[in-house]
């Protein structure tokens, strides 16, 4: 089941990057290979503080979400 977040990306390391939606809730995610973003896109949203929707799914054996796609809002 596919769901979906809104918020600010606030930490970034390779793939793996934490989005704090605005509730102010921490989500932790891992960035899928199938995923249309790659790696080195997740450090510029974070500097730039930029709002991006997050389409994940629940990863098994893992910490955190499985991000299939990153949008960014305007």
């Amino acid at each position: 089941m596919v769901q979906t977040v809104e918020g600010m990306v606030t930490i970034v390391q390779e793939s793996r990057f934490q989005l704090i939606d605005d509730d102010g809730v921490a989500h932790l995610f891992l960035l899928s290979r199938h995923a249309a973003a790659e790696p080195a896109d997740l450090a510029p949203l974070q500097h730039r503080q930029t709002r991006i929707r997050v389409h994940y799914r629940k990863a098994r054996n893992l910490i955190g979400q499985m991000a299939s796609s990153i949008g960014v809002l305007d």
